[in-house]
C-alpha cells in the first residue's frame, strides 16, 4: 500500500522533473537531481500544510475560547477524543512511511554506482581540486565530464576534511585523509556547474572554488586525448602566466595588488630580496620562484605558514615558464 502511494504521489510531482531552477533549488544538472527535488517539494508541502493546519486551529481556538467577561466560567473540561487522536496519528505516520520509502529509493539511486560508470579520482588540498582521469590526464580546480554517462568520483583529501559539492547535481561528499569515499552523477546535459568545497577548510575555504564543464561525448574524448594541461602555444607567456594564476588558484594566496594573504604578494617581488623562516635571505629570481612553485617547503618566506602545495607533476614546462614571466611583470613603476 505504501508503495503504491509512493509511486502516486510521485506522478504528482512529476512535472518538478524539468530541468529548470526553481524558487528554492538551481537548475536540474544531473539524472537524479529531480528525484531529490520531488522529494523535497513533497517534504516542505506536506510541512507547510500542516504548520498552517496547526496555526489557523489555534488562532481560531484563542477567539473561540477567549474569555468574554469577568464572570465567564471555565470551559468544559475534555480529556479524550477518540476520532481527533486517531487523526492526528495516522495521517503523520502515513506521510512518514511515504517519506522513508520515497528516500530511501532515492537514497539507493544515489549510492549505487553503475557498472558502467566512468572512475575519476578527486583529491582535495588546501585550497584546490586536483582530477586524475583514466587515461593519466588530469585537471585542475575543473572536472570535464561527458553527458549521459555515469561518473563514479573516488575522493580523497591530502590534509584536512573537505566537502565535495555540486549543487546543480544535488550532490555533496566529504573528502576525508586517510581513506576512500565515493559519489557519482550522471550528467543530463552539457552546461557548466558550480563545485564548492562545503566543509571549513582553513583561511582560503572559500576560495576553494571549481567548476564541473559537461560535454559532449565525442566532445570529451577528443578533449582526453588532448590532455587537460594541453595550453595554447601561441599565446604570449606573461599573458598565459596571468590566465593560470586563476585557472591553477595561485591567486586564492597570493595577490597581484600588494595586499597581504595566505602567501606573499606576487606584486613587486622579482628581484627584491626576502627573508626566509630560517633567517637567512634570498634574491627572488627565476630559479627562486621555479623552486617556490615545485619545492614550496625548501624556502618558506618569514611571517608565513608553511601551507603551499606543490605543483610538481601539475604543470608542464611551457606554464612554469609562463608564471614566472607573468610575476616579472609585476613591477612597481608599472602599476
Amino acid at each position: 500500500m505504501v508503495q503504491r502511494i509512493t509511486e502516486e504521489t510521485f506522478e504528482t510531482w512529476k512535472h518538478l522533473r524539468m530541468n529548470k531552477s526553481s524558487f528554492f533549488l538551481p537548475e536540474q544538472g544531473s539524472t537524479i537531481a529531480p528525484d531529490v527535488d520531488s522529494l523535497f517539494y513533497f517534504i516542505f508541502t506536506a510541512a507547510a500544510i500542516i504548520f498552517l493546519i496547526v496555526v489557523i486551529t489555534m488562532a481560531l481556538l484563542v477567539w473561540r475560547y477567549r474569555r468574554r467577561s469577568q464572570e465567564a466560567g471555565l470551559t468544559p473540561g475534555k480529556d479524550h477524543n477518540l476520532k481527533l487522536e486517531l487523526l492526528w496519528t495516522i495521517i503523520p505516520t502515513i506521510l512518514v512511511l511515504i517519506t522513508f520509502v520515497w528516500g530511501f529509493k532515492t537514497y539507493l539511486k544515489m549510492n549505487v554506482v553503475p557498472r558502467d560508470a566512468i572512475e575519476i579520482k578527486v583529491t582535495g588540498k588546501k585550497w584546490m581540486w586536483i582530477f586524475d582521469y583514466p587515461n593519466g590526464t588530469n585537471s585542475l580546480n575543473e572536472l570535464i565530464v561527458p553527458a549521459h554517462r555515469p561518473i563514479k568520483l573516488l575522493l580523497s583529501s591530502e590534509d584536512v576534511i573537505h566537502s565535495f559539492y555540486v549543487p546543480g547535481f544535488r550532490i555533496k561528499m566529504d573528502v576525508l585523509p586517510n581513506r576512500y569515499n565515493v559519489t557519482w552523477f550522471e550528467a543530463a546535459g552539457e552546461g557548466e556547474y558550480d563545485l564548492f568545497c562545503a566543509e571549513y577548510c582553513g583561511t582560503g575555504h572559500s576560495r576553494m572554488l571549481g567548476k564541473v564543464r559537461v560535454l559532449e561525448e565525442n566532445e570529451w574524448n577528443k578533449w582526453l586525448e588532448e590532455g587537460a594541461l594541453k595550453v595554447n602555444e601561441n599565446m604570449p607567456l606573461p599573458e598565459l602566466g596571468k590566465l593560470l594564476t586563476e585557472k591553477k588558484a595561485c591567486n586564492t594566496c597570493h595577490t597581484h595588488d600588494g595586499s597581504p594573504l595566505v602567501g606573499p604578494t606576487f606584486w613587486n617581488l622579482f628581484g627584491h630580496t626576502v627573508e626566509l623562516s630560517d633567517g637567512s635571505t634570498v634574491v627572488v629570481d627565476e630559479n627562486y620562484i621555479r623552486q617556490s612553485i615545485l619545492d614550496p617547503m625548501s624556502q618558506v618566506v618569514a611571517g608565513y605558514n608553511p601551507v603551499m602545495p606543490t605543483f610538481k607533476g601539475l604543470l608542464r614546462e611551457r606554464e612554469l615558464d609562463a608564471l614566472i614571466a607573468y610575476i616579472k611583470t609585476l613591477k612597481a613603476e608599472d602599476k
